[in-house]
């Protein structure tokens, strides 16, 4: 059996047999780049849906094994050295479970990465990560890091959970300066030896109930979460509004050096970054004795002012100037960012109506967020609700409501959350599942609307029961607004 320990990315890694567990993008990015460094390669995957087919035969194509459809994970070959598993996979999956009763090492992607572009690598050529993380905010956070870094000057690019896979980016022939690395905790479970520079845990709140299970799944994944500060050596930036936060960065075990940096939408303590009249401000990476803080852009210069988003903002302009970024690339950078679609996203005004698509918000705490940028909301919710309670939502947001239509296959449990905290909120219940049912929520929502009221699309669950992905659903509700606006 190879030693694993001591192989990065300038190394020769044969006689190493590794299984790769699914063919998602992480895990072909996997395959693909440890056959290029000459590892004996199975991939296994029990769905050949999408581009499988495709990307297997480019695979096999390269030397390695494949194996897809139903069955093919159930196993695990003989004298596997390393298994490399994709994100979703839970810890008692079958393969993953026979992988550690062997003493198999099992790495994600992540993990993977890490150890390509450290070890055997010289500290001064080493390539820094700043990492994100958090229930809600990552992609948009991370992508305002980038835009930050590039500003700076600096080749950058975001990786991760978005955009890049890890693999490939830190296997890229021409060296980056820095990474934007979003992580989710599916990917932060199975790191060990991860490294941030600096990184943030924007928030934490229930969510993922369906893969962490049983009485410790809440702390199982803050704790998941936190596994970003580890070893963090000049920055752990925390939400002083989420003290659980706060509280992963006492835990962490952290270099010598690294400081605690907080980011509030109030004004700022010395430490933190924050809100003063208007202005970001920064008053942790400031030379003391010339100035109270750094002025880092103005809210006008976000595409939007909703609560959430300023918090993102703050949050990466934080992870920017830790890594040395000038406060006016982080300014330079706001104004160009642009988050992507299903965010907050202004479809149309109709009738005085404003019709905004947060389809991105997949979760309770994120469907809240959203509405609190709002003062009085027609909320469309509904979907998916992966085991999370709506009650907290609903009570904070109950005195904005003016009504609510629900969709999908858990909409009774929000109901049954407005029926108990919020039961004056008028509330209609769509259960149409086909392809025109967007258009009655719609019309529905049009019903409950006045002047100077906005129809948010929030739904607080993910979409699969009735759509393939958060997207599709988001165009959806801008298509059907679109046709209301039409007629």
């Amino acid at each position: 059996m190879r030693d694993l320990s001591t192989l990065g990315k300038r190394d020769s890694w044969e006689g190493v047999r590794a299984v790769v567990a699914g063919m998602g993008v992480s895990g072909f990015a996997a395959a693909d780049n440890l056959t290029h460094l000459g590892a004996s390669v199975t991939v296994l995957d029990d769905s050949e849906a999408g581009d499988r087919g495709d990307k297997g035969q480019l695979l096999e194509i390269l030397g390695a094994t494949v194996r897809l459809g139903p069955g093919s994970t159930a196993t695990l070959p003989d004298d596997v050295d390393l298994v490399v598993t994709s994100p979703g996979w839970r810890p008692d999956a079958p393969l993953l479970a026979q992988a550690a009763s062997q003493g198999v090492t099992v790495w994600g992607e992540v993990e993977l990465a890490w150890r390509l572009s450290h070890q055997g690598i010289p500290e001064a050529e080493q390539v820094p990560w700043l990492g994100v993380t958090g229930t809600n905010g990552k992609t948009t956070t991370v992508q305002m890091l980038d835009a930050m870094l590039r500003a700076g000057g600096l080749r950058s690019v975001a990786a991760g959970n978005v955009g890049l896979p890890l693999v490939e980016a830190v296997m890229d022939p021409e060296e980056y300066d820095v990474l934007a690395v979003e992580l989710s905790s599916f990917q932060l479970h199975y790191t060990h030896s991860l490294a941030c520079e600096s990184a943030v845990v924007l928030n934490v709140a229930e969510d993922h109930l369906d893969w962490y299970d049983g009485p410790t799944a809440v702390a199982d994944y803050a704790a998941d979460k936190g596994r970003i500060y580890h070893h963090v050596s000049r920055a752990c930036v925390y939400n002083v509004a989420d003290p659980v936060t706060e509280d992963l960065v006492r835990e962490a075990e952290v270099v010598e050096g690294a400081r605690a940096i907080g980011f509030t939408l109030g004004v700022p303590a010395v430490g933190m970054l924050g809100v003063v009249d208007d202005v970001l401000a920064d008053r942790a990476f400031i030379e003391q004795r010339h100035h109270n803080a750094a002025e880092l852009g103005t809210l006008a210069d976000l595409a939007s002012p909703a609560p959430h988003f300023v918090a993102n903002a703050l949050a990466a302009a934080a992870l920017a100037r830790a890594h040395g970024v000038p406060p006016v690339a982080v300014r330079d950078g706001l104004r160009s960012f642009r988050p992507d679609g299903h965010r907050i996203a202004h479809v149309a005004t109709v009738g005085e109506v404003d019709w905004v698509d947060d389809s991105k918000a997949t979760n309770p705490h994120a469907a809240a967020s959203s509405l609190q940028a709002y003062e009085h909301v027609v909320w469309v919710a509904g979907g998916l609700a992966k085991g999370a309670s709506f009650d907290t939502l609903v009570e904070q947001v109950r005195g904005r409501l003016r009504g609510v239509v629900l969709l999908g296959r858990d909409r009774a449990v929000i109901a049954a959350a407005l029926e108990r905290h919020a039961p004056d909120v008028p509330v209609i219940d769509v259960p149409a599942q086909d392809t025109g049912a967007m258009d009655l929520v719609v019309r529905a929502a049009a019903s409950l609307a006045q002047p100077g009221d906005t129809v948010l699309l929030a739904p607080g669950c993910a979409s699969m029961d009735m759509f393939a992905n958060y997207g599709a659903r988001g165009d959806a509700f801008a298509e059907s607004v679109l046709r209301l606006a039409g007629g």
